[in-house]
């Protein structure tokens, strides 16, 4: 049992940052198999768009994630989940603070972090991210900065494995 009810979607820096940094899938099997875990309880998932990115990359993340999470990247192929993506991409758009390169990134139709974020509007998840939220950021717009924007939970990593109790 979880010390929480709170459901989470992963960002790609959360897969990318753990394999290449702290929990390298050749000596921490643990987290992994955790991540697992946790989805097939429903706690955790993240999306195709996530999935896509990590098949840019040719290294054993790649491999685990076609092969072992695969199921747990969920479509964003929802009507639901287009209207959340067209409601963040027009408040993006209308931030004075964030330059027009950035909004222009952002409103990329194959910006993850914008489907992240409209995944997680939708389904009342909570973001899990390496980002961080930045008052005076202009040249990006961070997935915390939007997050705050429309009410939703962002955590990273860490704080995220010590709401659920994930024990290795």
């Amino acid at each position: 049992m979880t010390g929480t009810s709170e459901r989470y979607v992963l960002d790609t820096n959360v897969f990318v940052e753990a394999s290449r940094r702290y929990y390298s899938l050749d000596f921490a099997k643990p987290f992994w198999d955790g991540l697992i875990k946790y989805s097939e309880k429903g706690i955790l998932c993240s999306i195709d768009k996530v999935l896509s990115e990590l098949q840019d990359g040719d290294d054993e993340l790649k491999v685990w994630a076609e092969t072992e999470y695969k199921e747990f990247f969920i479509s964003t192929k929802n009507q639901k989940v287009i209207e959340a993506y067209a409601q963040i991409v027009k408040w993006a758009q209308a931030q004075s603070q964030f330059n027009q390169k950035a909004k222009d990134k952002f409103m990329q139709i194959n910006n993850t972090d914008t489907w992240v974020i409209a995944y997680a509007l939708t389904n009342n998840l909570t973001v899990v991210t390496h980002e961080i939220y930045s008052h005076n950021v202009q040249k990006n717009i961070p997935i915390p900065n939007v997050c705050r924007a429309f009410g939703i939970k962002d955590c990273n990593t860490f704080e995220m494995i010590r709401k659920i109790s994930f024990k290795f």
